[in-house]
């Protein structure tokens, strides 16, 4: 019984952390620290955000697969920063990757993400910032859609809003 639930312990924890971090740094992949022009202290997006929004983004968080908004959201349209409304990713780059998250293969448009070496957790990842906050939106990985790039940038629902087309 014991081995069971080991292994279940394990397997949530991969589960929920496929998208997650822990609160670090942040530093571009060659170890340089990256600094953010809208940058703000965690009291003020406090007033921004919403709670889990603000767990997702500032405390580097995950939200549960399968079970946010845009995971299974077809509607035309674009995906914007919950914390500051910059333009992020287009439903034309939105794809059913079977992650439990939303997934793009790329963003709207060159520099509004940024993308930096995440090592925790015991793994090395690339985490997807927000290039003019920092603040954590997801993770992106090499297993995306060959004919279209082969990125899958698997994102949090609680770090974007929707705004339909």
């Amino acid at each position: 019984m014991k081995i069971i639930v080991s292994i279940a312990a394990i397997v949530l924890m991969f589960s929920t952390n496929s998208c997650g971090q822990n609160k670090s740094k942040i530093k571009e992949e060659n170890n340089k620290a990256l600094s953010f022009p809208n940058q703000k202290s965690e009291a003020e997006w406090r007033k921004i955000l919403n709670p889990l929004s603000f767990e997702i983004m500032v405390n580097r968080g995950t939200e549960p697969p399968f079970k946010n908004p845009y995971n299974n959201n077809h509607q035309k349209g674009i995906y914007v920063s919950a914390a500051t409304g910059e333009p992020l990713f287009s439903s034309d780059d939105k794809y059913e990757s079977g992650s439990g998250w939303p997934s793009f293969t790329k963003a709207i448009k060159a520099g509004v993400i940024t993308v930096v070496t995440d090592n925790s957790h015991g793994m090395i990842r690339d985490e997807v910032i927000e290039t003019k906050t920092g603040l954590h939106l997801g993770h992106v990985f090499d297993d995306g859609p060959k004919d279209k790039g082969g990125k899958r940038y698997c994102m949090n629902s609680a770090a974007l809003k929707f705004i339909k087309k």
